[in-house]
């Protein structure tokens, strides 16, 4: 008798439990994935962009392969002004080629060494387009380019020429390509090439800086505002002497004469 009671009654609190444990479950937050994932299931990979504001050397110094680059941005305030003008809510953006640490080793020893700050300076603003450019629209450019180094495209000739995803780069001294996508985010691109874009304008040497005037002579003073000088008192003593000596042979013989005729008087 017990038994039959007891079965229906241990049913029912094992259904009770069951219920109670279901509906705690349902309440309970779902467990997110540990990382994004793709449509395979395989984790992403992290984005390129870094943390906070762009900065151009820390994209740079995220691929591992641009330290020149990196120095003569530092060098020539180049980074400062990217950065900078990255902020500012209208700007066109920039593009830039940045030679990889191997490009800069193909250049004859003592390359960079022998460059003058304006050198230097010039040879970074040619790698920098103030103008954001994607890979497409290298297709549709205006050739040549006009860079930051300077808008007299002749002594800084740079031609992209874009053809379906392979971009050719020719400056009159170098001919090379792009050879991957570093960065792209809308406002900066940043492009790998195998070589270091050199021009005329770079090579040339710098004309030197004027030589100082020379100081300007002092303004001579009039004659007449100045006293009298000493050659014209001595002429003047001069005239005087001779005509005292002119007078003299007449007062001796006057003298003589004077001395003769007193025992005649007498």
């Amino acid at each position: 008798m017990m038994q039959r009671l007891l079965s229906p009654t241990l049913l029912l609190l094992i259904l009770f439990v069951l219920c109670t444990t279901t509906y705690g479950q349902s309440l309970a937050p779902a467990a997110g994935p540990s990382g994004a994932t793709t449509t395979s299931g395989q984790s992403s990979p992290p984005s390129s962009s870094p943390s906070g504001p762009t900065d151009i050397n820390a994209i740079l110094r995220k691929a591992g392969k641009f330290t020149t680059f990196i120095g003569l941005l530092k060098s020539t305030q180049m980074d400062s002004q990217i950065n900078s003008e990255l902020q500012k809510k209208s700007n066109p953006g920039f593009t830039i080629f940045a030679p990889t640490d191997s490009a800069f080793s193909d250049l004859k020893t003592g390359t960079l060494n022998s460059y003058t700050d304006e050198q230097k300076a010039a040879l970074t603003k040619f790698h920098v387009l103030h103008s954001f450019l994607t890979i497409s629209q290298f297709q549709t450019v205006s050739n040549p380019l006009h860079t930051e180094a300077a808008a007299n495209t002749e002594e800084f000739p740079l031609n992209v020429i874009g053809n379906g995803t392979q971009v050719n780069i020719t400056t009159g001294l170098v001919n090379t390509t792009v050879d991957s996508t570093v960065y792209s985010d809308g406002q900066l691109a940043v492009y790998e090439t195998p070589q270091v874009l050199l021009a005329q304008g770079i090579l040339r040497p710098q004309a030197p800086a004027p030589a100082p005037l020379p100081p300007k002579p002092k303004k001579a003073t009039p004659l007449n505002s100045q006293a009298p000088s000493t050659s014209t008192t001595v002429s003047v003593d001069s005239s005087g002497a001779t005509g005292t000596l002119h007078y003299a042979p007449l007062v001796v013989s006057i003298g003589v004469a004077v001395v003769a005729a007193l025992p005649l008087c007498i």
